[in-house]
């Protein structure tokens, strides 16, 4: 049997089709989850994690790390995209009373390391690491979109464990 041969068209206009369904919309949209669910818990934990990576990024760029504002910018979308698919809170007075920041426990599993130790490149790199390490295992068990957003973090946060500047 001949192998089948595309014509240029044809090769295009796949490709084209291909482009408008990896468009910038980004994953397709889950059904809102339970506020109590276990993908909205892991969504919140995700979400509580990219703050301290941001705060960690913007820590180093206020030393003077420039070069740092791509790799937080990506941290910021990220953290944005993960907020859209964590349905809102009805709006009721808090049942508990809120603990001071210092006190309030990290989500297990969290690769960020502790909040007393020193912000360094070397810092960040581990910690972008272990991030990427982490997405792979929280991608069972959830939606196909919610995967997918997990999925494609983790591939960047393995991208800038590798493309992290040597020094400031």
């Amino acid at each position: 049997m001949r192998p089948r041969h595309l014509s240029r068209r044809a090769l295009l206009a796949g490709g084209a089709a291909a482009l408008t369904a990896c468009s910038s919309s980004g994953p397709p949209r889950p059904s809102a989850p339970a506020q109590d669910s276990a993908e909205t818990r892991l969504l919140r934990q995700l979400i509580a994690e990219k703050e301290r990576t941001i705060a960690l990024y913007s820590s180093l760029i206020a030393d003077g790390g420039d070069k740092l504002i791509p790799f937080r910018q990506r941290h910021q979308a990220h953290l944005a995209e993960l907020r859209k698919h964590v349905p809102q809170a009805p709006q009721s007075p808090p049942q508990s009373v809120p603990q001071p920041a210092s006190q309030s426990p990290r989500p297990s599993g969290s690769p960020s390391a502790s909040p007393s130790a020193k912000p360094s490149l070397s810092r960040l790199r581990d910690a972008e690491r272990a991030a990427a390490e982490l997405r792979t295992r929280q991608l069972a068990g959830v939606s196909p979109g919610v995967a997918q957003l997990i999925a494609s973090i983790g591939a960047c946060e393995a991208a800038h464990a590798v493309a992290l500047p040597r020094s400031l």
